[in-house]
This record gives structure tokens, sequence and C-alpha cells, in this order.
């Protein structure tokens, strides 16, 4: 782990309940792969019954390591509060899409990382964000009435039939009819704008610049499309437009603008300024990866 000590390396573990990755099966099973790589879990943090942890918990305790196996948003949250944090975050892949750990490992499980892990094939990853008025986003905000498709995840992850269909047509109506959101700096793209302008790191995720989409939609079929895209969080299968890519972006929109920071919903301004800011916690990766 480059210089930081190994024998040293106390490990915590953070979970999420409500994520994919509460199976218990599962979880014993990477409890006891940890063990067997050196790098036992000497607390297991489970949320919301326990709280994130802090920068003060984790050097009070000693801690090192703390790996997170949870989907995108408990990974944004949990590594957000931690900025200035001098110990290692492994990313392990326990949600649905795991763009933050595919940028990580690339498709590695997350045994095989804890494996590499006790090899010492991993090493230190320092990558940037996206900074936001509403938040940091570690891997991508999407911007535009298409935001609406995260309550339809949400919904489906409830197993609550009355809320997928209601937030599906809410969804489908202002991806088709709701406030279109421009890129004004750089200029780029349609002048009217798209339902929903995707922000994400480009070079591989190292991070020297934010790439710009738009995605927009001519009839039902690309509408179908873009909204699974969406809901999927694959946006590359979505019909969209290369708009290019800058340092910082600003997007303008005649209402408040709908955001998705990480898979995560906020409201915004009418105008929304997004940044390349490095991040100030350090990860355990095999390499950058695309996203």
């Amino acid at each position: 782990m480059n210089d930081m000590d190994r024998s040293a390396s106390l490990t915590w573990l953070l979970l999420n309940q409500a994520s994919g990755s509460n199976d218990p099966d599962r979880v014993a099973v990477l409890v006891d792969a940890l063990a067997a790589a050196g790098r036992p879990a000497s607390r297991v943090v489970s949320i919301p019954d326990d709280a994130l942890p802090t920068v003060a918990e984790l050097d009070a305790a000693g801690v090192k390591v703390l790996a997170i196996f949870t989907g995108d948003g408990t990974v944004n949250a949990a590594v957000t509060a931690l900025a200035g944090w001098q110990g290692r975050v492994l990313v392990l892949p326990g949600g649905t899409q795991n763009l933050f750990a595919k940028a990580c490992h690339g498709d590695l499980n997350e045994l095989e990382i804890v494996a590499r892990l006790g090899e010492g094939g991993l090493a230190d990853l320092r990558r940037p964000l996206i900074r936001t008025a509403h938040g940091d986003a570690l891997c991508e905000v999407l911007a535009g009435p298409g935001a609406h498709w995260s309550d339809v995840r949400e919904a489906m992850r409830d197993l609550d039939i009355g809320a997928v269909a209601s937030s599906m047509s809410t969804a489908i109506g202002q991806s088709a009819t709701g406030p279109q959101v421009a890129v004004v700096d750089p200029e780029c793209g349609k002048p009217e704008g798209y339902p929903a302008v995707r922000i994400h790191l480009g070079d591989a995720g190292t991070g020297s610049c934010l790439v710009i989409d738009g995605y927009g939609a001519e009839g039902l079929g690309d509408y179908a499309m873009q909204g699974l895209a969406l809901l999927k969080r694959d946006f590359r299968e979505g019909p969209h437009d290369e708009l290019g890519a800058a340092s910082a972006v600003v997007c303008r929109s005649s209402d408040p603008i709908e955001l998705m920071i990480d898979g995560e919903r906020a409201t915004g301004a009418s105008e929304e300024r997004f940044e390349l800011h490095p991040c100030e916690v350090v990860f355990l990766g095999a390499a950058g990866q695309p996203l």
C-alpha cells in the first residue's frame, strides 16, 4: 500500500442496509475474505443504524483503511464527509451500477479486489471530483428534467409498484416537455438545450477535464431508449450528442434545474456551475477506468 505500514492497517467495513449488498451471506463471505487477506474488519459500520464514520472517529480508533461496500450514493456521502483524512478508502461494488468501484477497479468483484489488497496489488489512487453548489459528485452529474428518472429507480428499489407507475409517468412527461437545459459556458450543443446534460470525468476518470454529453429525443422510440438508459445509469445506451470537454461547465434553464448527483436527487437554481476539483481523499485501486 505504498508508504502505508501494512501491519498497522486497521480496517473498518461500511455497509448500507438499504443497498443491494446487504445480503447477510454475501457480507459474511466478504468479512471472511478481508480476514484471509490480512485485513480483518475490526468494526462493521452499518447505516442507517450507525452514523457515517468521521475523520475524528477513524483517527481516534487508528483506522488506516475504510472499506465501503455500498452503492454510489452512500460512497459519495461517506467520502465527501472524509475530506482531508490521511487513511485510505477502498470502494467495493456493493450497489447496482457501482460506477465509482468500476472507476477504481474495472470489472473486478469485491472478492477479487480484496484478494488483490491482500497481495499488495492495489496502489494509491488520487482522483478529482465535480464540485457543485449542492454537493460534490465523485462520478457524474445529470442536469435537467431527465433527472426525474432517479425517482423511478428509487421506487423500483423499494418495490412500490404504485410509486413506480407514478414516477415513471412524471419522468416521461418531464423528459418530453420539461424545461430544457442549455450549456452556456463553454457554449456548445443545441441552443434550445436538452432534457438531460451529463457532466462526467474524462481521461479514464483521472480528471484532466469534464466531459459534456447532451441527451435528447426525437420521438417515442428515442424517449423509451433514453428513459431506459437514465434508469439504468448506463448513459452510453441512450441517444446523445458529445458536446466537448472543459474544466468548468455552466448550464442554464428557464426553471430551477433538476439534478442527479451520483444518482441522488437535488434541485438547483436556473443557472448552475460545475467545476473540476481535487478530491481530498486517497483511494486504493487497480487503475483509473473510464466511466
